[in-house]
């Protein structure tokens, strides 16, 4: 009988892990506690950036982010209860941000999500669920020539790197969004990505896709993970599950599970915010973009226009706090005039974040029977196709196409 593989975690990373596993004819299970895609793969901006490679983290970013949080609309704010717990997260966030680390972990993730469409279209190519994918690019746009100078480090980092990019004038932005507000003098647009009409719907059908070719999908919550001789066991409160093998792609509650393990991962969460605006607004916009002095993005899906932004740090229990992406609202009417700026939903998700900006992708320190597969910010749709040929490599023994080493859980 093929092994039986364990997935904790029905996000986007932990469906496509399922799916690469599964086609190496292992007996893979999915669980989650709750249903599928209902943390922060449900919520996100919907864009495959093919060939990211600038950190969060990026020389003079100690600066940023006392200069945002001091901002009326700030794009970062910080629960001041929450303060304490999240400061040796940032204190190790802008060590990270020295030139030599910033350029060693663009190096990093360029490795990865230069295969990041390919790796979608090599997973999900023989079903139904590329219909939701459609190319369409990736654009910035910045009305003021102070805010598209401070873009000079993010696009050095490019060039040195090797990420393909055009600096667009106010007449090519107004070319390729012409519902735009004639405010903005630059644009930095990346062509070969793709949008995500529905986010929630291509991760819905991945799961529904493995079920279809004889995988498993239960609600089930692990609380404590535990190595025997010859298994794996997952206790929880509706029982104990029993498994070969195991991958963690929990995405922000996986640090506690990691941590029984032997890994202390420094794991913290970016609490993200969007609003969905009305359907008739969805076709105003070719593809996604960004608004560089306010850091949000306007994103056209197949029910709505989504407005996301906000990253706080408050932690994986307190209350969502909506004011602030609702205060966003006439700064995306000035920026798209035609929109009608009625709220139809409200969202709040959780993004796993790590200081370096890379995701945790290796073998647990205590076994090579856990794996782990989280941690991927800001890049988990972008990430998460490649992700999953990376884990399906390292189970089967196969060299993945990257040296995997610098996602290692070890590198903290």
């Amino acid at each position: 009988m093929p092994d039986k593989i364990i997935i904790i975690g029905a996000g986007v990373i932990g469906a496509a892990c399922a799916l690469a596993l599964q086609a190496d004819g292992y007996d893979v299970v999915l669980i989650d506690r709750e249903a599928p895609c209902a943390g922060a793969s449900s919520g996100n901006a919907g864009v495959i950036v093919n060939a990211s490679c600038v950190p969060t983290a990026m020389p003079g970013m100690l600066f940023e982010v006392l200069r945002m949080l001091g901002q009326p609309l700030p794009p970062l704010s910080i629960r001041p209860t929450y303060f304490h717990k999240i400061l040796p997260w940032l204190i190790r966030f802008v060590w990270q941000g020295r030139y030599r680390a910033a350029t060693e972990n663009a190096t990093h993730l360029h490795a990865l999500s230069q295969y990041a469409v390919t790796s979608w279209h090599r997973l999900i190519g023989e079903s139904t669920l590329p219909s939701l994918l459609e190319e369409s690019g990736w654009l910035k746009v910045y009305e003021s020539e102070q805010t598209y100078a401070g873009t000079a480090r993010a696009r050095h980092l490019m060039d040195q790197i090797g990420t393909k990019y055009e600096v667009l004038s106010a007449a090519q932005v107004h070319d390729l969004e012409p519902n735009l507000a004639a405010i903005y003098k630059f644009g930095i647009y990346q062509r070969d990505c793709l949008r995500i009409l529905n986010p929630n719907r291509l991760v819905q059908g991945m799961v529904d896709l493995l079920l279809s070719r004889g995988g498993t999908y239960s609600q089930f919550g692990v609380e404590r993970i535990q190595l025997n001789s010859g298994n794996i066991s997952l206790t929880g409160p509706a029982g104990i599950l029993i498994a070969d093998k195991v991958v963690i792609a929990a995405g922000a509650w996986s640090r506690s599970l990691a941590r029984q393990l032997g890994d202390d991962v420094p794991l913290d969460t970016e609490r993200g915010y969007h609003l969905m605006l009305p359907a008739s607004t969805q076709s105003l916009l070719n593809g996604p973009v960004m608004n560089g002095e306010s850091s949000f993005v306007l994103s056209p899906m197949e029910d709505g226009l989504r407005l996301t932004s906000q990253v706080e740090f408050g932690g994986l229990s307190a209350a969502p706090d909506y004011a602030r992406v609702r205060s966003l609202l006439p700064v995306a009417k000035r920026m798209l005039p035609g929109i009608d700026a009625r709220e139809e939903s409200v969202w709040m998700g959780f993004r796993p974040s790590l200081p370096d900006s890379l995701p945790v992708l290796g073998f647990s320190s205590s076994s090579t029977g856990v794996l782990y597969a989280f941690g991927h910010q800001h890049l988990g749709m972008t990430l998460g196709a490649i992700s999953g040929f990376v884990v399906a490599d390292l189970v089967a023994g196969r060299k993945p196409v990257m040296d995997v080493s610098p996602y290692g859980p070890q590198r903290f």
